[in-house]
């Protein structure tokens, strides 16, 4: 359109003029709408993201965590704490006066006296000590007898001494990652189970079905929730349909029984990982996303 000063002015001006104005204004107008009808028809698989599921597959501790010297600390002495302000435990209510039982848990008690309060703090014995030897074995046969004293399993396992990293035996204490060696674009990398989403799939039916097609169906697992626990997006180049900004959600699960198992082609190795040891194996921008999500115990 014209200015209004155009318009104002143009009964005073030639027609060749007022022809040529607007002949100045129509291009520009043609050329404006060009531009927008260019920008509206932009092919929009440019810039079409891929997204991509993931599954961070947890095998939870085993074991019961060894507590560290300043809470063995803080426990013994709540301990005694407790026997100290506790009442004396009424044994001859519960035990039959002179029987083995009740010898056996004088026996057990003393001991845990001289644990909580030292040596110095339990009287001697004013027991015959022909009689207290025989009261000692019959209290070792009774334990037999009842299957107590017998040795536990260590708390380390063979695993842990040859480092082998693909038996969710490992690392009793600790949670357990599982990490595939996965070849893309020509170079092998560290990274969780991963694939893409199909048509009218939701992405926690699409991280359950990567998991097994990556790692295999020989595993009885579970995915915690429907909704992601994290996103990861790669820093890629220029946007274009053949390589797409990539976004990759994370969805947590735990594996109750069974074993990964790789097709060794696409998938070259797995491993079950603590939290310090996926650190090296991963990309540096991949571990800034995923730390805060692995747990340290």
């Amino acid at each position: 359109m014209l200015s209004r000063n155009a318009l104002k002015y143009a009964g005073a001006c030639p027609k060749s003029a007022l022809h040529r104005a607007f002949a100045t204004e129509a291009p520009a107008a043609a050329a404006s709408s060009a531009s927008t009808s260019t920008q509206a028809v932009k092919p929009k698989s440019a810039t079409r993201p891929c997204i991509s599921t993931a599954v961070i597959l947890n095998r939870s501790p085993i074991l019961t965590r060894t507590p560290a010297p300043f809470e063995t600390a803080f426990y013994s002495y709540q301990q005694r704490i407790r026997r100290a302000l506790s009442n004396p435990f009424p044994h001859e209510f519960y035990f039959k006066q002179g029987s083995l039982l009740q010898t056996r848990f004088n026996m057990e008690d003393r001991e845990r006296e001289k644990i909580a309060f030292g040596e110095s703090f339990v009287p001697p014995e004013d027991t015959d000590p022909e009689k207290l030897a025989a009261d000692r074995a019959a209290v070792e046969q009774l334990a037999q007898q009842e299957g107590e004293g017998e040795e536990l399993a260590p708390r380390e396992h063979p695993s842990d001494i040859s480092n082998d990293v693909k038996s969710l035996d490992r690392k009793g204490q600790r949670n357990l990652y599982l990490l595939l060696l996965a070849e893309e674009n020509g170079k092998q990398v560290w990274r969780f189970p991963q694939g893409g989403l199909e048509k009218n799939e939701f992405l926690h039916q699409a991280a359950q079905r990567d998991l097994y097609a990556e790692a295999g169906d020989r595993m009885d697992t579970w995915i915690v929730s429907r909704n992601p626990i994290g996103v990861y997006k790669p820093k890629a180049q220029k946007p274009t349909p053949e390589n797409p900004h990539d976004y990759v959600f994370f969805y947590k699960a735990h594996i109750m029984a069974g074993q990964a198992t790789i097709d060794g082609q696409k998938i070259k190795d797995f491993a079950w990982l603590t939290k310090e040891e996926i650190e090296p194996r991963v990309d540096k921008e991949y571990w800034s996303v995923i730390k805060d999500i692995l747990s340290d115990f």
